[in-house]
């Protein structure tokens, strides 16, 4: 039978993903995530202190950056100037939450890493790239501080990856593309580890309300998605 889904996928398959290691020069880590026809910049920073609020504590802090470039939706984004929308806040905090989870920031000292994620070209999933994009950059970067002796060696816990699932024509799918995303009946985003333990799980009911079967369905779906996941975030940076 043939796929229902605007790029031919089954209901069960990720797009294409692919990790292209120092795409940027100069920052301590750097990956473009190719994720479909999702591009996603994450660049990492190492900086000296943290906010005000943890000073004096001895530990470091992973804060995140996110933008839409101008032309990386179907029509133009305006830059962001002064004023951060609310989406992009969440997102930002999204990104922050899911990837602090993995790291042993205690050791790290009173510094801060500094992830910069920029959307290049937006297909759907540009969270859930940023996330399991900016797991790779930070790991390249805390590889290649270690080595350096400017970081302890082993401040990650465990990988961290995302992935977005939803019921779209009543099928429940994996790694929904922007068309899929734009008439989905649920929406959900999900975080896990490397050993499978959930970060975090965003789910709304864009219409009529799901049951409790429908969302281990998902839940299921996802984690085998963020599996495969992992694997392509060890393949790269091995």
């Amino acid at each position: 039978m043939a796929s229902s889904r605007p790029d031919g996928r089954r209901p069960d398959e990720l797009r294409p993903v692919r990790f292209i290691l120092d795409y940027v020069d100069y920052p301590e880590g750097s990956v473009l995530v190719e994720w479909g026809r999702t591009r996603v910049l994450c660049n990492v920073t190492l900086q000296e202190g943290v906010p005000r609020w943890l000073a004096g504590s001895g530990q470091g802090w992973l804060t995140a950056e996110y933008a839409l470039l101008p032309r990386s939706t179907h029509t133009r984004t305006p830059r962001e100037n002064g004023l951060t929308g609310g989406r992009t806040q969440e997102i930002r905090r999204f990104i922050g939450r899911s990837l602090r989870a993995g790291l042993d920031l205690a050791r790290l000292g009173e510094r801060t890493l500094i992830l910069d994620c920029d959307v290049l070209q937006a297909d759907g999933g540009t969270r859930t790239a940023a996330v399991t994009g900016g797991y790779v950059a930070l790991a390249l970067a805390l590889r290649r501080l270690a080595t350096q002796g400017v970081v302890p060696p082993d401040l990650i816990c465990t990988p961290i990856a995302a992935v977005s699932v939803g019921v779209v024509q009543g099928e429940v799918r994996l790694d929904l593309c922007y068309e899929e995303d734009s008439q989905a009946e649920v929406d959900l985003n999900v975080v896990m580890t490397g050993d499978g333990r959930f970060v975090e799980v965003q789910g709304t009911a864009e219409g009529a309300p799901f049951s409790r079967n429908r969302l281990l369905q998902m839940l299921d779906l996802a984690r085998r998605g963020i599996a495969a996941l992992i694997a392509a975030q060890e393949e790269a940076l091995q």
